[in-house]
């Protein structure tokens, strides 16, 4: 009953998105200069469970969104990705990137060492209690994901009870900053105005193109090729990281070496497929159980705000467009699913950019947090 349930409510989601981003009404269009319309495939299934008191968390959607729909949309996204995109875009992206995770690594050392000279209750709470354990798991959830958080907190030991508090406070602030990063990408042209920042306009693959009008044979070739590739990652290889790598690679390939290939329709195809799974994820969204030592909630909360602020400043300092700076902070804090659906709220055709990263983010992230604890039984 729970999984016809979950299906009917993701269903009626995409259709409220779907409806929202096309709606011409004005009424409508002033709300989605704040709140953009992919937004509400994220909240439409929260609110449902919400109301009803559903727990969908288990549901399985979950599964398939995960073995089967975000593969997916990688190949999809990642063929729509063309080296001469890698080229123009350059190095700077990966520079506001990497300044993201260094900042999710070095901050809670430096902030610790501030704290601590301001009073005894943050040293206790964190320290003597040993809520720094499960800081450092943070660490690999924000960069690496679920997989890096887990290997963490096998090497630092984190108790079963810190962790599972930490865990209730990251997937609020995950949450949370997901909001907030949907609404910052919207205001990155103001922002590059205030700053002197040059526009930098991205348009990859032309309007023309984005119309379609090539027939169906290319876009039924490119779904054959797209659901065979997954269909065999899953079936040979084990490693969900494993899947996305090889599929990001088979992507590339196929976008730039398959002379068939219908780039506009997996940029579109791919956006859809990033609202199914934010629909998805929807199910899971839950704010009831928050209940977090004052102190760890505080300090984590400012280090998420100066990560923002260390990007921002990165990104000034090169004159890159501000629209990276959420699309580097999502590929690092939110991952391989929230990146590029923040993306499409500002410029769909950068969501294969936000991919990398968040592949990138993946791959490094138990490296940071390793660093981390390093630091951490350094100075403490």
């Amino acid at each position: 009953m729970q999984d016809v349930l979950s299906v009917f409510i993701v269903a009626i989601t995409l259709l409220v998105v779907l409806f929202l981003d096309r709606s011409q009404h004005k009424g409508i269009k002033k709300v989605l200069e704040w709140i953009p319309a992919i937004l509400f495939a994220y909240v439409v299934p929260a609110l449902f469970t919400h109301i009803f008191q559903l727990d969908l968390s288990k549901v399985f959607l979950h599964g398939l969104s995960k073995q089967f729909i975000m593969p997916l949309a990688i190949i999809a996204v990642m063929s729509a990705l063309s080296f001469r995109q890698l080229k123009a875009v350059g190095w700077k992206p990966i520079g506001v990137f990497v300044s993201g995770s260094a900042a999710v690594a070095l901050l809670p050392i430096l902030l610790l060492m501030i704290f601590n000279n301001l009073g005894e209750g943050f040293r206790e709470e964190i320290l003597e209690h040993e809520y720094w354990k499960g800081l450092v798991t943070i660490v690999g959830s924000w960069i690496g994901g679920s997989t890096s958080q887990l290997v963490l907190k096998e090497l630092v030991e984190c108790p079963e009870e810190i962790f599972l508090i930490i865990l209730v406070m990251d997937n609020v602030l995950v949450n949370l900053w997901t909001i907030l990063m949907f609404q910052f990408i919207k205001r990155s042209d103001q922002l590059n105005k205030k700053l002197g920042i040059p526009q930098q306009e991205i348009d990859f693959i032309p309007d023309e193109q984005m119309s379609g009008g090539k027939g169906m044979k290319p876009v039924l070739l490119t779904i054959g090729v797209c659901t065979l590739a997954v269909l065999l990652c899953s079936f040979f290889i084990d490693s969900f990281l494993l899947i996305i790598l090889v599929l990001s690679f088979l992507g590339l390939a196929l976008g730039n070496f398959f002379p068939k290939w219908d780039h506009a329709f997996v940029i579109k195809g791919g956006g859809y497929l990033i609202i199914l799974i934010m629909a998805i994820l929807g199910l899971k969204l839950d704010f009831s159980n928050f209940s977090i030592p004052a102190y760890v909630l505080i300090f984590s909360v400012i280090w998420l705000i100066l990560h923002y602020a260390v990007m921002m400043l990165t990104a000034y300092l090169m004159k890159l467009d501000m629209a990276w700076v959420p699309i580097s902070s999502m590929a690092n804090v939110g991952g391989i699913s929230t990146a590029p659906a923040v993306t499409k709220a500002y410029n769909e055709e950068l969501m294969p950019h936000a991919i990398l990263l968040a592949i990138l983010s993946m791959v490094s992230g138990t490296y940071w947090g390793m660093l981390t604890i390093y630091l951490f039984g350094l100075f403490f």
